[in-house]
């Protein structure tokens, strides 16, 4: 059983840490953890539950109709009922992971864990975290229909909440010896920040201020281009922008801030990014359109997805939610289905604030001198003293940097500016999305959305297909926001923003399909400026090309494709490198691996021994690359793996491809030799650890729990193909997060998986029951239920009834 592992493994371990891999202090009291009456042993229990229920607010019954899987098929009799049930619902299965996350985004975590987390709390602050969830709620308080929506997913939690003994808390709040609080409209605005920072909060301005610097323009602009010459766009590339009308703010003289920059805020994974795409009538073997979706996030337990059925006699609608915000994100109805991928545009900038004195109360800009705001944050720390800190606001944005945090120790400040500040109305978006019928319906309710930037797939029952790339993106001027800018010269402000209908898009497009893989939104005829800020360049090739290799595609050919392990960044530069790599002085053992080498088909699929050693001999060859940046102590990034490869094929000799630590002067092809002996050694230490070298094992695919260090409430080893680059984009423990499958026939067929399972609770079979599902590349069959009345694969019903 789930739970007396944990305690072998607590009982070793008595500790945990947190996804940041930092020490929890203090640990909780083991009696009260282990207690008969409230302990750990009260969370093992059956979630397989008729009962009627009493809702506080509800104003007619709801009824829930659970499938084999828990997955909730919610039936209310009008919206508000149906939100409310919706918050009930998902707090009834994920309420420790609702809290966590919203006190994660909110810079909360110290009241949790104590001083450990004090720096992520201050980097969380100083982004304007809280700031941009404040302003997202004002947004949405304007909206009376979305903010009576709002207050009823905040009562149904609530509802929920105030139904718990403390022998009934998440196993969570026992292991951390805290107890839930009351849910706010906030905590929803803040976990839509959350999602905003994780999918939008990767730039790389003072990164790319410190190449700059070091190595000048010349050699900045050849290894970071605009665009490359295998772009294959989100929006294709034969897209006639010519009937716009269209200014572009001029690019103003003068030079940029040359500061040097040692350290930056926390960032997310780069690798956060996802695959979409949809077919029309013409390419569909049934004639009618089909859409798939699979975001890339972390692989968590619990899920960043819980799965439901959204109900009332107006719409229907099924998908992925996230917990703690209202509706379906990611799903369909029995008119239109849509998804999501990062867009991946550049919407954070930073600007040099010159501060009068030292008391930061008034900063320097358009020739005179403005006030300041501060803002006070203050960070409870469990067992500690409170921690203040003022975060100085220009009318750019928070203060980030200053001598105080994260400064070079001069007196200056970067600020930050973020769309994700402006404070939109997402929740606006997917409630419209949810209920709408057809493309106007969809286009006008993508208006409302602000940030993140996501790539908007689209597919209909009459047979249309759509992709918008949608936010709210400044209107800038060629090169603004690649480096540190100057907060003293309104020119380096953003003068404007590109118009809504200006945002690139395409319907039914003439090739018969759409798609997105987080690559390059356009090509170089779009008449706005659009720099390349990290653009997927492989994966999405693979998908355009295969969507381009037949005129037919089925059901099949998605699930292909989904989980497809073709690696095309190495087929594009092995052959290259085993041609020109001399093998005379390499050993017998080194001769056998580069056999591997050479008998590879470029799939990293589970049981490859030649996707290890091409894994092994890139990591190694990456690094020896761009071993100039990684030695330095300021922050940089070295240039995209596209433009790598070309240098490694195409200019051998460039003084990149000298070591700082050698007397040698290397070329492309000294490295190919050394990195691939190094290689070799790695390839050694996982054979003698694992008694093998194939690609599953070496992988070793894992699902983690939020607290990363409770192995008992994860999953290990996972038998799964792909990495990072390629369309089963399935890393160490990052990858696809949710996968999706629509067929637009009347009514819609759809199939869809995440590794995870509906339940929070590590003691319920529905914790983890989808993960091997999902390793194996299968899917369920999702019951997307027309009635209330006689509906099949039931499991159990529970009626939620008004509390009279």
């Amino acid at each position: 059983m789930k739970l007396l592992k944990f305690l072998l493994s607590f009982l070793l371990a008595l500790s945990v840490f947190l996804a940041l891999n930092t020490k929890i202090d203090p640990l909780p009291p083991l009696g009260k953890f282990l207690s008969p009456n409230q302990g750990i042993w009260l969370n093992d229990v059956s979630e397989d539950n008729t009962e009627e229920l009493s809702i506080k607010g509800l104003s007619a019954p709801v009824k829930v109709h659970y499938d084999k899987h828990l997955i909730p098929h919610v039936f209310a009799q009008n919206n508000l009922d149906l939100y409310r049930s919706q918050g009930y619902i998902t707090a009834k299965h994920r309420l420790w992971q609702m809290e966590f996350q919203t006190h994660a985004s909110a810079g909360r975590l110290s009241e949790i864990v104590g001083s450990a987390a004090l720096d992520y709390d201050r980097s969380q602050r100083r982004k304007g975290m809280l700031f941009g969830a404040e302003k997202a709620l004002e947004n949405m308080q304007k909206d009376p229909e979305i903010l009576g929506y709002l207050k009823a997913y905040r009562d149904g939690i609530n509802s929920y909440i105030e139904s718990l003994s403390p022998s009934k808390y998440p196993v969570e709040y026992k292991l951390l010896d805290y107890a839930p609080e009351p849910w706010t409209l906030k905590k929803t605005a803040l976990l839509l920040m959350y999602m905003t920072d994780m999918l939008a909060g990767y730039e790389t301005d003072l990164e790319f201020t410190n190449f700059i610097n070091n190595y000048g323009r010349e050699r900045f602009d050849f290894l970071f281009p605009d665009f490359f010459d295998a772009n294959d766009p989100v929006i294709p590339a034969e897209t006639d922008w010519s009937d716009w009308e269209v200014t572009v703010p001029d690019t103003p003289e003068g030079d940029f801030p040359m500061d040097y920059i040692t350290d930056v805020l926390h960032k997310p994974n780069p690798d956060n990014g996802s695959n979409n795409w949809a077919v029309g009538p013409d390419k569909s073997y049934s004639g009618n359109a089909i859409l798939a979706n699979d975001p890339h996030l972390q692989l968590n337990l619990p899920s960043i997805w819980y799965v439901m059925q959204l109900a009332t006699p107006e719409k229907n609608t099924f998908g992925a939610t996230l917990p703690g915000a209202l509706g379906i994100v990611i799903g369909f109805n029995n008119h239109i289905s849509w998804g999501v991928t990062n867009a991946t545009r550049d919407v954070r900038d930073w600007y040099k604030i010159k501060f009068k004195d030292e008391k930061r109360e008034e900063y320097w800009h358009d020739n005179q001198w403005k006030p300041t705001t501060k803002r006070v944050e203050e960070i409870v720390i469990r067992g500690r003293e409170t921690f203040y800190d003022t975060v100085v606001y220009t009318h750019h944005g928070p203060v980030s940097y200053d001598t105080s945090f994260k400064g070079n120790g001069q007196k200056m400040g970067y600020a930050m500016q973020w769309t994700g500040h402006l404070g939109g109305n997402n929740q606006r978006t997917l409630i419209e999305l949810n209920g709408a019928r057809n493309y106007h319906e969809y286009e006008a309710a993508l208006v409302h959305f602000v940030a993140p930037a996501q790539n908007f797939v689209f597919s209909s029952r009459d047979g249309d297909i759509a992709l918008w790339i949608q936010g709210r993106f400044p209107n800038k001027w060629k090169g603004q926001g690649k480096f540190l800018m100057d907060g003293t010269n309104p020119e380096h402000d953003w003068q404007g923003w590109i118009p809504q209908a200006h945002n690139a898009h395409v319907k039914n497009p003439e090739r018969g399909f759409v798609s997105s893989a987080n690559q390059h939104p356009v090509d170089k005829s779009y008449p706005y400026y659009v720099f390349n800020d990290g653009y997927e360049m492989y994966r999405n090739r693979v998908i355009n090309d295969f969507f381009r290799s037949k005129k037919k595609f089925t059901i099949q050919d998605f699930k292909d494709l989904h989980n497809n392990n073709y690696n095309l960044k190495a087929a594009e530069l092995l052959p290259h490198m085993l041609k020109v790599m001399p093998t005379d002085g390499l050993s017998e053992e080194e001769l056998a691996y580069l056999n591997d080498a050479k008998a590879w088909n470029f799939y990293n699929n589970t049981d490859s021994k030649g996707a290890s050693v091409w894994e092994a001999w890139w990591s190694k060859l990456n690094r020896m690359v761009w071993d100039e940046l990684r030695a330095d102590t300021l922050a940089m990034v070295p240039p995209f793996t596209y433009q790598t490869i070309n240098l490694l094929k195409n200019f051998p000799d460039d003084p990149f491809m000298d070591r700082v630590n050698t007397p040698e002067i290397e070329t492309a092809t000294d490295l190919f030799v050394a990195s691939f002996k190094e290689g070799v050694k790695e390839l050694n230490t996982w054979k003698e650890r694992l008694g093998n070298y194939n690609w599953g094992d070496v992988k070793a695919t894992y699902v983690g729990h939020l607290l990363q260090a409770l192995p008992a409430f994860s999953r290990f080893n996972l038998p799964i193909g792909g990495n990072s680059g390629i369309v089963n984009a399935t890393s160490r423990n990052h990858g696809p997060s949710w996968r999706m499958i629509v067929e637009m026939s009347d009514p819609p067929k759809a199939l869809g998986v995440y590794p995870g399972g509906q339940s929070g609770n590590p003691g319920s079979k529905y914790y983890d029951d989808l993960v091997d599902i999902w390793a194996a590349g299968e899917y369920l069959e999702l019951q997307f239920m027309q009635s209330t009345e006689n509906p099949t694969g039931v499991l159990f019903t529970q009626t939620l009834n008004p509390k009279q």
